[in-house]
């Protein structure tokens, strides 16, 4: 639809640039060559054929995506379409001049056919240059406006970014999360003053990672599990035999890089979906390897998938925004030992 309202306001505005190119054309010539019927001929076939050429060139550069090359291929076609248009309208015209000066519908100053190689190679040179203008000022509007559009789009989704960074950071700082941990640092500052205080320490290092995640556009697995390590610490405490966890990571992945929050995100749903829901908790495995160039990190845990962790939420619609800015895949499916996320990011 914008497309099409864009080429009907061309289409009135090459009509108007012809029109008046027309008029300026009778004008001029009147003044310096004297006023002819085979002036205003001329002019007006001028008019009308540049003012298809110049339509049919700019249909041809869209729908064949001329605008999408760099600028070199983009001049050398755009020449080309000119030197085109230019010799068949200088083509159109002689087919409608010759025959009309011949049978004396119109007349010209001086008489005679006003043909030859260097009349016509001039008259050629002229039209190419005219259209030439007109040509590169459409040319540097739609430029214009395709540079702006993208700047817009460009706005819009670090706006997205900004809007799903704050909303992971909100779910990262989960009150439920926040709260139960208090509640056990209460209960523990009497029975076990030492496990209390570690607690603490565990309990600041989780959310201190999170306020600071989106500080950092990558961080290491080795980082990433550390904070993993204290969230869990703290996750112990409040579903004590409930939650079993296993790890499983390769020493020469520790290295590697990944978003923020993204480990600790899949570790936090397995928990909130999985050992939460299930009877008697259950095992919660990280497992993390390289496939290729790929870091490749799967989290499993017992619960079941349905349309409430089926990935929708706003943590993991984060992920996958982040994801998709690198290259990186991410997939959420149920199998016979439970539920399974996998994350995968190049190198």
């Amino acid at each position: 639809m914008m497309e099409r309202s864009s080429a009907r306001r061309f289409w009135i505005a090459n009509a108007l640039v012809w029109t008046l190119y027309v008029g300026v054309s009778i004008g001029l010539g009147g003044a310096f060559g004297g006023a002819s019927s085979g002036l205003v001929l001329i002019s007006a076939a001028l008019g009308f054929f540049l003012w298809i050429g110049s339509g049919v060139l700019r249909m041809l550069a869209i729908r064949r995506g001329w605008f999408g090359l760099g600028g070199r291929a983009l001049t050398l076609r755009l020449v080309a379409g000119i030197a085109i248009v230019g010799a068949i309208t200088q083509a159109g015209i002689a087919a409608i001049l010759v025959p009309a000066l011949r049978l004396r519908w119109v007349a010209l100053p001086g008489g005679g056919t006003p043909y030859g190689w260097g009349p016509v190679t001039g008259y050629w040179i002229n039209t190419c240059v005219v259209l030439g203008v007109w040509t590169a000022a459409w040319v540097g509007r739609r430029a214009l406006r395709r540079a702006r559009d993208s700047e817009i789009i460009a706005l819009r989704a670090e706006s997205e970014r900004g809007r799903l960074e704050l909303e992971a950071l909100r779910a990262r700082l989960n009150p439920h999360f926040v709260f139960n941990a208090l509640n056990n640092v209460r209960a523990l500052i009497l029975e076990d003053p030492d496990r209390a205080r570690e607690l603490v320490t565990r309990l600041s290092a989780t959310l201190r990672h999170a306020l600071e995640h989106s500080q950092r556009e990558w961080t290491t697995l080795r980082e990433e599990l550390a904070v993993v390590d204290d969230y869990l610490a703290v996750e112990a405490v409040h579903y004590e035999q409930r939650l079993r966890t296993h790890m499983d990571v390769d020493p020469a992945v520790l290295d590697a890089r990944l978003p923020p929050m993204a480990l600790q995100l899949l570790v936090e749903n397995a928990i909130k979906h999985g050992i939460a829901r299930t009877a008697g908790g259950g095992l919660l495995s990280v497992r993390a390897g390289r496939a290729g160039d790929a870091l490749t990190i799967d989290v499993v845990n017992p619960g079941r998938l349905d349309a409430s962790t089926s990935g929708t939420g706003v943590g993991l619609a984060f992920l996958r925004n982040r994801l998709r800015d690198c290259g990186g895949r991410f997939s959420l499916e149920e199998r016979g030992d439970g539920v399974h996320a996998h994350l995968e990011i190049p190198r």
